[in-house]
């Protein structure tokens, strides 16, 4: 099950809001009993529960590739190391290495 914050996102994002700042735009709170908006400031309407029932399928998407994009990130390493990895064994061999890390770890 998707976070709240992330089904926010998808919502907004489905009704053309690109980026939500979670500390101006909308804050979120949890008394005990699970998270709930506490604040709506974003121009488009507050969703409904039904809303983000709606959204709980993009925001689970979303929330698997963000670990995707993590996972390779790891398996990169940092830039000094590709561009190491580069210069001892060329450009042909880092795009086959991307390539196998992308195999690797797929995109949902």
């Amino acid at each position: 099950m998707a976070q709240l914050s992330t089904k926010i996102k998808e919502y907004a994002k489905a009704q053309g809001v690109a980026d939500v700042d979670f500390l101006k735009d909308v804050m979120l709170q949890d008394d005990g009993q699970g998270p709930y908006i506490k604040e709506w400031n974003l121009a488009i309407a507050k969703p409904t529960n039904a809303q983000l029932a709606d959204a709980e399928a993009a925001a689970n998407t979303a929330e698997a590739n963000a670990q995707v994009v993590s996972e390779r990130k790891k398996a990169y390493g940092s830039i000094e190391s590709q561009i190491e990895f580069i210069t001892e064994n060329g450009l042909d061999a880092w795009t086959a290495k991307v390539a196998q890390i992308k195999a690797d770890n797929p995109k949902v």
